[in-house]
């Protein structure tokens, strides 16, 4: 199914949450959320706390 490639991202976003078998559209909805820019990526919990911490104190 592609009719998701033509919904906005929060449309994107509903329609995945509803049918959440629908793998090629998670991934194409992972794909737009990973284009982002200022995106963070944090492995551990260490790394998620001092991104928090750095965020909060700006």
């Amino acid at each position: 199914m592609s009719d998701y490639l033509n919904l906005s991202e929060a449309e994107l976003r509903k329609y995945v949450i509803a049918h959440p078998a629908d793998e090629e559209a998670f991934q194409h909805y992972l794909s737009i959320m990973r284009a982002k820019p200022g995106r963070v990526v944090v492995s551990t919990p260490e790394q998620l706390e001092a991104e928090l911490r750095k965020r909060l104190a700006s």
